[in-house]
């Protein structure tokens, strides 16, 4: 039993990989040396000169801040719609410490800790908590992949990725939405049952994408990604650069998509050259375009990553205690293992 336990423990949070570790610390470095031998032959950086400047930036700040807390409520609906119990605080500082840990930690670590810290405040098993944490970023490059297919079909940028991509990603969406439903189409006839069993836990969340709330959840997704596209307008106004939110949108969206690529914590190197590569392409000059990519990651990095340091140890532990709870089994409460069936693998409790 303790062998299934391991196992099934393995295959939801797989044990850290000292390769893709090291290749995430390749790339980082390889983007950041990129990044610093084209800024050695610009002007030095434009910063914010005044006041004014520098309350554009709070700002961006504080919308940043709003994201957050929107996205705090979509985990909600999204826990809720899995029947997943948990505290409505915990959505909301989950996703913020989340934040922190993808940008201090390895590997999307932050995710990890959403996973472990959660299923230990609550009677689901880790796989139902990814299973939310994975319809979370199904609806984030969704909207992604929307804005990147409007913003080629508009030009915005003269389309610096090429109009490839665009065409390859949005029809790698409409694939996923359409194996969706025709495996829920299949699943009514009772056919799929023994992988149904298997992926039940994980995938329950992701039926929420083919419901009305789950539109919801997707329009206010959109809207989420455009705020933070405001942000960057607001870092661009506050040195000067004439740019507009749907070019900001255009940066955003660029450096969202270079962020999947592995890398060091804090996408190092590869979110920059994302933004420094975007800003090429609108006509920035290099020293507003270095400036303007220092001052998007102090506003959007900083800020959140204390937020979710503080509330670590104020309310869950501390990183290092999260971090060795994390090797224990996942095992069910007391009060919920008597429901639960012997194996998960043989069904669920939630249907």
């Amino acid at each position: 039993m303790q062998e299934l336990e391991r196992a099934e423990t393995e295959l939801v949070v797989p044990p850290p990989s000292r390769r893709r570790a090291v290749a995430g610390v390749v790339v980082s470095g390889v983007a950041v040396a990129g990044c610093v031998l084209w800024a050695r032959h610009q002007d030095k950086p434009t910063l914010p000169q005044d006041a004014g400047d520098w309350a554009l930036l709070a700002l961006g700040v504080g919308v940043y801040g709003l994201t957050i807390l929107v996205r705090g409520w979509r985990w909600h609906e999204i826990l809720r719609f899995a029947h997943v119990g948990h505290q409505r605080p915990d959505a909301y500082g989950l996703v913020t410490v989340g934040y922190m840990g993808n940008n201090v930690l390895p590997a999307r670590g932050g995710e990890l800790l959403r996973i472990f810290l959660l299923a230990e405040r609550s009677s689901a098993r880790r796989r139902e908590v990814l299973g939310t944490i994975l319809t979370e970023r199904m609806l984030d490059a969704g909207a992604l992949v929307v804005l990147f297919a409007l913003l080629t079909a508009l030009d915005v940028g003269g389309s610096p990725a090429g109009r490839t991509p665009a065409y390859i990603a949005g029809g790698l969406l409409v694939a996923l939405l359409a194996a969706m439903a025709v495996y829920l189409r299949v699943r009514m006839t009772g056919r799929l049952e023994g992988f149904a069993d298997r992926v039940r836990p994980v995938a329950r969340a992701s039926r929420l994408l083919l419901t009305r709330r789950g539109a919801e959840l997707a329009v206010a997704t959109a809207v989420v990604w455009l705020a933070e596209s405001v942000i960057f307008w607001l870092v661009g106004a506050s040195i000067g650069l004439a740019i507009s939110v749907l070019e900001s949108t255009l940066v955003v969206v660029l450096a969202s998509f270079f962020a999947l690529i592995p890398a060091a914590p804090g996408y190092v190197g590869t979110y920059d050259a994302a933004v420094l590569f975007a800003l090429r392409a609108l006509d920035v000059p290099g020293s507003a375009a270095i400036g303007a990519a220092l001052l998007f990651r102090l506003v959007i990095f900083v800020p959140v990553t204390l937020a979710g340091l503080g509330l670590m140890f104020a309310r869950y532990g501390g990183l290092r205690a999260a971090l060795r709870r994390s090797a224990q089994p996942d095992a069910l409460p007391a009060s919920a293992r008597a429901a639960q069936p012997e194996s998960p693998l043989a069904g669920s409790r939630h249907g």
